[in-house]
């Protein structure tokens, strides 16, 4: 017998407690599955090779043919990537669709990335105090940028801009005009020594003194429209550079005799009133006012009238262009008892006067014909 099992009849022979054996409680010894293994009968030997055989079954077909019975297809798989995998990246374009707005800004459902915000100094390119004067409410889908993210949030809510994209298109608007040569309109918000600052297409150019055609301070023209044409679009260098000269020309060269032109009363003198007919000034001398007499201008015309005026006479080489009321009143005397009468009938009594002229001139023709002597 080997020391082992020496040990064990020791062990076995020992007693392990004082209690006499007949006292202790008995327990039924507990038999493992190990120790008594259950045979496994043939129809389960059948069963288990048939799940063997299904799933190599199975295994050739993810092989051969993978998307064989899936309706998900690749291109599903595609689309639903480019929904949620998200690029976080500032200056990254995302669309959005705003769900809710406050006085500080809009909240805006980015889908994978959740909710972003937009502040209002980001909702758009002019300044506005609450996001719904730039069109924005609930349920507006847009196409936003990325500028920053919301630090003071766990979840690093992004910060969105309108604002940078508007920038953007502006200037390429700029570019087109340019391109075209359109004549616009901007408004003086600034100046200096050497020429005023305007607002065009929500960006801010610069105007020169000798670009001006009216010789003017920059307090005198703050807060007023310019005509102007571009003369420079430079978005890397931050350069826009605008003529008011080049519009004037632009303007005055679609001037024409005996048309009728809307204009702005500008200075009052006592031989007639200076209108600005898109930039131009012309002379309204008083004996074209009326067909009546009129003893006092002022008691007929203010500052800031709106007239429509007929253009009698343009010299464009010393720049001096005569304009009439008297010829579009209906009955003489209208400009002093109804001038918004002849505001409103102006261009019919244009074309009216043009007949008449044209009839003028036909007879003259007629007789000089007849007084020519014929040809031998």
């Amino acid at each position: 017998m080997s020391s082992l099992a020496h040990q064990l009849c020791g062990l076995r022979s020992s007693p392990l407690s004082s209690t006499p054996i007949s006292t202790r409680k008995r327990f039924s010894p507990v038999v493992s599955a190990a120790a008594s293994p259950t045979p496994i009968s043939n129809a389960q030997t059948k069963e288990r090779l048939k799940l063997k055989q299904l799933f190599k079954e199975a295994y050739e077909r993810c092989c051969i043919t993978p998307m064989d019975g899936v309706s998900f297809t690749l291109e599903d798989f595609h689309a639903a990537l480019a929904n949620y995998d998200f690029v976080s990246e500032l200056g990254t374009k995302v669309k959005g669709t705003v769900f809710s707005t406050d006085a500080n800004g809009a909240l805006v459902d980015t889908s994978a990335k959740g909710t972003a915000y937009l502040p209002t100094q980001e909702a758009c390119i002019f300044n506005i105090r609450h996001v719904e004067e730039a069109g924005i409410y609930p349920g507006l889908e847009e196409e936003f940028v990325i500028i920053g993210e919301q630090e003071q949030e766990d979840d690093g809510s992004l910060i969105l801009s309108l604002r940078s994209v508007q920038y953007g298109l502006a200037w390429e608007r700029c570019r087109q005009l340019q391109a075209e040569d359109f004549v616009i309109k901007g408004k003086v918000v600034d100046g200096n020594k050497g020429g005023v600052v305007v607002l065009v297409e929500g960006l801010k150019g610069f105007v020169p003194f000798s670009q001006i055609s009216a010789k003017s301070t920059a307090e005198e023209l703050l807060n007023k429209e310019l005509l102007l044409k571009f003369v420079e679009v430079d978005e890397k260098l931050y350069r826009l550079i605008l003529s008011n000269s080049k519009a004037i020309v632009s303007s005055q060269s679609e001037l024409r005799i005996g048309s009728v032109v809307t204009g702005i009363v500008q200075i009052l003198k006592p031989y007639g009133a200076f209108v600005d007919i898109g930039g131009v000034n012309g002379l309204l001398h008083v004996s074209q006012i009326s067909q009546n007499h009129i003893p006092d201008i002022a008691a007929v015309l203010q500052p800031g009238d709106m007239l429509k005026v007929m253009i009698l006479s343009y010299d464009r080489d010393r720049g001096r262009i005569s304009l009439s009321t008297k010829k579009l009143e209906p009955s003489p005397g209208d400009m002093l008892h109804n001038p918004k009468l002849v505001f409103e009938k102006a261009d019919e009594m244009a074309q009216t006067f043009r007949q008449r002229i044209a009839q003028a001139e036909a007879m003259a023709r007629a007789e000089l014909l007849e007084f020519q002597p014929e040809n031998s």
